[in-house]
């Protein structure tokens, strides 16, 4: 029914008289302009999809295994029904509960440091184990680090498409895709066959904040989609949180402009839970937390080169020109803590921790 070219005020309308949308295209012309706001050129188009997309439609729903919810379904996400402009119907893929409504975006940049992709993913793998559902929508980058997070942690994650539900993008998130469904949900306002385009992606994130109680922000250049997900989100009346980041990076400019004006900074989960006002384990039941690495007793010239190291990058020579050691000592240690899995080498002779 989004291929249906009429507002979704008036969408809404037909859902509210007809209750779903086989009876909205089995319905006759003179029941439709009934129904207020609804003209003899809606009336029109509705009858040209009937005859053309309808059976179609339902075609490509039943081999994917999706299914229609409206507004007026129980299983409506009741949070997405608060907001001004919900969708009349959501495209849904695996399922929706009422543990939900606990539920926290995610969003950021599709090129995100390794510091950005780490916060994402623990931040995400924290909030599951405290009950919460994470939402954010299966972009590369922040997106995908945070969708991992949260089936890694155990718990349930929802992406919001700007595509039709059949379509998987980024072709790459095909798996991952996959895992959401089997532990949450894949949900879009677009109609099946629907291509992903530039203009989907602002409605879109009105859904990935309206899903939510808060949204959260990790790196965020100017311009980036993510802060069109926090302006949305303070227009649904949800809570904005930012994580900061390195000061010379322009990915932190969204998140610290946002901090400038009042949006919460976030170190620890705890500083989402607060915020929110909700307790810190939510009664219904939650997983059981991943393990913890054991300590490790490391000799003193490997701790040392540890504790030069973080989640930001930090290029080989700035590491042994604060170390004090000889350069091909350096690159000797990194190597067996590479080895050991401490740490993460990237390109150009980069380091980071890699926990």
């Amino acid at each position: 029914m989004s291929k249906l070219e009429i507002s979704p005020r008036k969408k809404l309308a037909l859902i509210q008289a007809f209750n779903s949308p086989k009876d909205i295209f089995e319905a006759s012309r003179e029941a439709l302009l009934r129904v207020e706001g609804i003209t003899d050129q809606n009336v029109e188009k509705i009858f040209a999809l009937r005859d053309v997309g309808v059976e179609k439609e339902k075609r490509i729903m039943e081999r994917v295994g999706a299914k229609i919810i409206t507004i007026l379904d129980p299983n409506y996400p009741p949070n997405l029904r608060e907001i001004y402009d919900p969708p009349a119907l959501i495209y849904v893929r695996g399922e929706t509960k009422e543990e939900d409504k606990f539920a926290v975006a995610i969003v950021g940049t599709r090129r995100p440091t390794e510091y950005g992709r780490s916060v994402a993913y623990k931040l995400a793998n924290e909030l599951v184990q405290r009950g919460f559902t994470v939402v954010s929508g299966l972009a590369r980058g922040i997106d995908t680090s945070a969708h991992k997070g949260a089936l890694d942690g155990g718990g349930r994650t929802i992406a919001v498409l700007g595509c039709g539900i059949d379509i998987v993008y980024p072709q790459e998130n095909k798996e991952l895709m996959d895992r959401i469904i089997e532990n949450g949900a894949v949900i879009s306002e677009f109609a099946p066959g629907v291509p992903p385009q530039p203009w989907h992606f602002p409605e879109r994130n009105r859904l990935i904040s309206g899903l939510s109680l808060g949204a959260v922000i990790v790196q965020a250049p100017e311009g980036s989609g993510a802060l069109i997900t926090a302006n949305l989100a303070l227009e649904q009346g949800r809570e904005v949180f930012a994580v900061p980041g390195n000061i010379e990076d322009p990915r932190s400019k969204g998140p610290h402009q946002l901090i400038k004006e009042g949006a919460k900074l976030v170190e620890l989960v705890d500083d989402i839970i607060t915020e929110l006002g909700i307790p810190s384990q939510i009664s219904h039941p939650t997983p059981t937390p991943t393990p913890k690495i054991p300590s490790l007793f490391l000799p003193p010239e490997e701790e040392q080169l540890l504790k030069l190291l973080s989640h930001e990058e930090r290029y080989i020579g700035d590491i042994t020109k604060e170390s004090g050691l000889p350069p091909s000592r350096v690159a000797s240690i990194l190597t067996l803590l590479e080895i050991k899995g401490l740490v993460k080498r990237l390109p150009g002779d980069h380091f980071i921790l890699a926990s």
